[in-house]
């Protein structure tokens, strides 16, 4: 455990430093977080049908998404891409360690670093100032929290698994793409999953998207009754056990045949 832990946290201290594109990528998600209210607010004025949501809960929910939206898998890591192009991917796999769990370690520090360099400069002000509310109870906070560290392990197991497909189609550029739009449709990341239509919701409920940013801020929101909220934890933890599992078995496959390119 202890190697897995070292190569997360020098990963995350590197990640740290990047503190002008962090800066740069903050005042971006603010911007579109003024762009989406306003679309809802529309939205809301222009319309009289029943809304499954009230618009200040609607704007929390945006403020909420723009302040962990780096939990999603937005890129693959650079690094590991680039060692498997330049066929020095031989030398990852000679070190005395499991390749999975060094990579997962790497893609754990991706997906939190540039969320906690990024989430409190923003919730601040959008809490201060523009129309954030707060969370249900004190409970739901704490619960919160351990959601959004559970959406972080099954981000950093769906980029370790894109990480590991690499291994077989050298490039995970079109893997990644695909992903990533499904990903923003079905995480809540373009429209909150309770505005989308009802025919959809069961097979949201069971895909494990939703654990990525939806969960949490429902949770946030206390539109999960108490009972149920260690139950949506426990759907995002098993989905990044079924995901950790399923990439451990293309790494063991990959294996078996790998070919090193470059040199």
């Amino acid at each position: 455990m202890r190697p897995y832990l070292a190569i997360f946290k020098a990963r995350f201290r590197a990640l740290l430093q990047y503190r002008a594109a962090a800066a740069a990528g903050l005042l971006t998600q603010v911007f579109w977080g003024f762009v989406r209210i306003m679309i809802f607010t529309a939205f809301y004025t222009s319309s009289t049908a029943p809304k499954p949501m009230a618009l200040a809960e609607l704007i929390t929910y945006v403020w909420l998404t723009q302040a962990i939206l780096r939990l999603l898998p937005w890129q693959l890591d650079g690094e590991i891409e680039q060692i498997i192009r330049d066929g020095n991917v031989a030398y990852e796999l000679m070190r005395p360690v499991d390749v999975y769990g060094l990579w997962y370690a790497r893609a754990f520090a991706l997906r939190t670093a540039p969320v906690l360099l990024r989430s409190v400069p923003m919730l601040v002000p959008a809490y201060l100032l523009f129309g954030m509310g707060a969370p249900a109870s004190p409970t739901t906070a704490v619960a919160f929290v351990l959601s959004v560290t559970a959406a972080a392990a099954l981000s950093a197991a769906l980029t370790t698994l894109l990480s590991v497909a690499m291994l077989v189609t050298i490039s995970g550029r079109g893997l990644h793409t695909l992903t990533l739009s499904v990903v923003n449709l079905m995480s809540g990341a373009i429209v909150p999953l309770s505005l989308l239509p009802d025919w959809f919701q069961p097979t949201l409920e069971v895909l494990p998207f939703r654990g990525l940013l939806d969960t949490p801020i429902r949770i946030y929101l206390g539109h999960l009754p108490a009972e149920a909220i260690a139950g949506a934890i426990g759907h995002q933890l098993l989905w990044t056990i079924l995901i950790a599992a399923a990439g451990r078995a293309v790494l063991r496959r990959a294996l078996r045949n790998v070919v090193v390119h470059g040199g």
